[in-house]
């Protein structure tokens, strides 16, 4: 009988650690492998920061749940950009990472105005898709 019962108190610690899930193997990716729409005036951008800190761009980004400061810059080719070189500079964005989540970023032209000079407002970084995923 006291076998009985160890076994029974022993199947129930184990379902209730079976039951809870791993928070240490949560994650979601901020990716820049899709090519975005250039109709909608969205072009690649590259990862030069990741919370203030240098890093070598990469397609993917596999993160914990969380709050990440992204610093980009964007790489847009079109024909009506006619801002000097200086205007190009990087942009920050705060992406909040949820797990079994993607998030694509790219930088998006904008086209309400034309840029000249050393006007930097015609691009933001921004997330343009987000989709589920699994964490690897």
């Amino acid at each position: 009988m006291l076998r009985a019962k160890l076994a029974l108190a022993l199947l129930i610690l184990l379902s209730g650690c079976a039951s809870q899930p791993d928070k240490g193997l949560e994650c979601g990716f901020v990716s820049g492998y899709l090519e975005p729409d250039q109709q909608d005036d969205l072009y690649r951008a590259v990862v030069t920061h990741l919370d203030g800190k240098p890093v070598i761009s990469k397609p993917n980004y596999q993160l914990s749940p969380g709050e990440y400061r992204f610093t980009f810059a964007e790489l847009i080719s079109a024909p009506s950009l006619k801002v000097k070189l200086a205007a190009r500079t990087p942009k920050e964005l705060l992406v909040k990472v949820e797990a079994n989540r993607r998030y694509h970023f790219a930088a998006k032209f904008n086209t309400d105005k034309r840029y000249r000079g050393n006007d930097d407002g015609f691009w933001q970084p921004m997330i343009w898709l987000e989709e589920p995923t699994e964490c690897e």
